[in-house]
């Protein structure tokens, strides 16, 4: 505790006392919110579901199952423990080359075997949180800008920008074509951009969306290749949800793409690949993130970069056995499709049951969720927060509001469906049943009490601070309207360094 009188911030860090980090946004309240009264089937039947996670749960007893057949690829068994000298010794930051040939191969593996990956091009983070920031580092200097299609994945203003000093320009999409992206709408950010002095690094992209769920056709990644290629910025595209595709058409990498475009149009240079096997095989906690580039100098810098955020090498190597067990692959991908795909089907049919739709997905872990029909005004924002506080206090579920993921349009939720058992999911539909037929004739108007007020006052700074750190607004940016869909150095000056 400090002295009284003194002002701590004086003698830290601009890091340690700025407020970019994006914590102070209703996503993470919402976890806040389920912290401090989880749910739990017979120790806390009323309290707060967690479904503002997007975890995969469905498919770990086969994980386990493994674990109990192989007790060798782990240290801490008698059968392996052998291993456990050369293991605890010092590894480079390199990683385990048995561990980046199975991790390739697995890449290839949940992408359909349609793209090969080169073990010498993986590089290992903390996580994909901790890859993004890798490839940040690699590209762009403070104040660059990279264009990110919107909505997009809550916690991108922390792993992008917090540290980096990045700015995002987001390209909004619409339900008017069920938020399809298109080269056109990027075009137009990135005229937008130029327009306003900004530099343009690169375009991110997430496929499978989060929190979408959509997948990008191989015509439109084709397009958005060419277009990177033209105007000589990097292409990121995050792929940590590559086998979680539960239906519809086949998830296309641009690894796969990159293969496909004639040459003369597209410089594989400026693609790179974000993945982790935080999603596909529900391993978050294990922290294995990477980046995968093209760019022999963006691997030779990351791979750098990599020793502040390395994956244990302990985890490597359960994991190089594992990924290298070509039944248990096979099985698992086929297996984890499926459950997911029925678990989506469960959860859409409850839903639709209380009147609830959502946008048509074939991948990811979540739904979009379109409540904009019980908005008290469906062009504010501040009636969707209202909803949304209502949700999670009233009705006990943590979902997470389109604000807080840059959506255009008030009314979309996000709502996790994968991170919790068959009983708990029954309990959430039924929550939600329940308030939908009790508010069925009526928009949600929730009278405030003193305790709300405070809490309306904080959502409304928290808005003004979501204004003010979006380094181009969208008042700015697309003055011209929502409607309307240099050459440049690609590399920072680590990468020269």
């Amino acid at each position: 505790m400090g002295l009284p009188g003194r002002n701590s911030g004086a003698i830290l860090s601009k890091i340690a006392t700025n407020n970019q980090h994006g914590e102070n946004s209703e996503y993470f309240d919402g976890w806040k919110a389920y912290d401090k009264y989880p749910f739990h089937l017979s120790h806390n039947p009323h309290g707060i579901i967690q479904m503002g996670l997007a975890e995969n749960q469905l498919c770990l007893d086969l994980i386990k199952d493994w674990i109990k057949e192989n007790p060798e690829s782990s240290i801490c068994t008698l059968e392996g423990v052998h291993q456990f000298s050369d293991i605890a010794n010092f590894q480079d930051y390199h990683g385990l080359k048995k561990f980046r040939q199975a991790i390739a191969h697995f890449m290839g593996k949940a992408r359909g075997g349609r793209a090969t990956f080169d073990p010498e091009r993986v590089v290992m983070s903390g996580g994909a949180t901790g890859a993004n920031e890798t490839i940040m580092f690699c590209l762009a200097d403070p104040g660059d800008v990279f264009l990110i299609p919107s909505p997009y994945y809550a916690a991108f203003d922390r792993d992008l920008r917090w540290r980096t000093g990045v700015e995002i320009i987001p390209v909004p999409c619409s339900s008017s074509n069920n938020f399809r992206l298109t080269v056109e709408a990027v075009g137009w950010a990135y005229k937008k951009a130029q327009e306003a002095n900004k530099k343009v690094k690169g375009l991110i992209l997430t496929n499978p969306s989060n929190p979408l769920g959509t997948i990008l056709d191989k015509d439109t990644l084709k397009d958005l290749v060419r277009f990177v290629t033209k105007k000589n910025i990097h292409l990121v595209v995050n792929e940590i949800y590559a086998a979680t595709v539960f239906s519809g058409d086949d998830f296309v990498s641009v690894a796969e793409v990159v293969n496909d475009v004639d040459s003369y149009e597209v410089n594989v240079d400026l693609i790179h690949i974000v993945y982790s096997l935080s999603k596909d095989m529900g391993l978050p906690g294990f922290r294995v993130g990477i980046v995968y580039s093209y760019n022999d100098s963006v691997v030779s810098c990351a791979r750098k970069i990599s020793s502040f955020g390395l994956v244990s090498s302990q985890t490597q190597l359960m994991l190089a056995s594992m990924l290298s067990d070509e039944r248990f692959v096979e099985n698992f991908l086929m297996e984890n499709s499926k459950r997911l795909g029925k678990r989506h089907e469960v959860f859409t049919t409850g839903l639709k049951k209380a009147d609830i739709t959502c946008l048509t997905s074939s991948g990811g872990l979540f739904v979009w969720m379109d409540l904009r029909h019980l908005l008290r005004d469906r062009n504010s924002f501040e009636s969707e927060i209202e909803l949304w506080r209502i949700i999670i206090h009233k009705v006990k579920l943590n979902v997470s509001p389109g604000s807080s993921f840059h959506c255009t349009e008030p009314g979309w939720f996000r709502v996790c469906f994968a991170n919790m058992d068959d009983d708990t999911l029954h309990v959430a539909l039924r929550r939600i049943q329940d308030f939908v037929s009790k508010n069925s004739n009526n928009k949600i108007v929730e009278k405030a009490t003193d305790k709300d007020q405070v809490i309306q006052n904080n959502n409304a700074k928290k808005q003004k601070w979501r204004q003010s750190n979006l380094r181009l607004s969208f008042r700015r940016l697309y003055e011209d309207g929502l409607s309307s869909p240099g050459i440049m150095s690609p590399h920072s000056p680590l990468l020269r360094a």
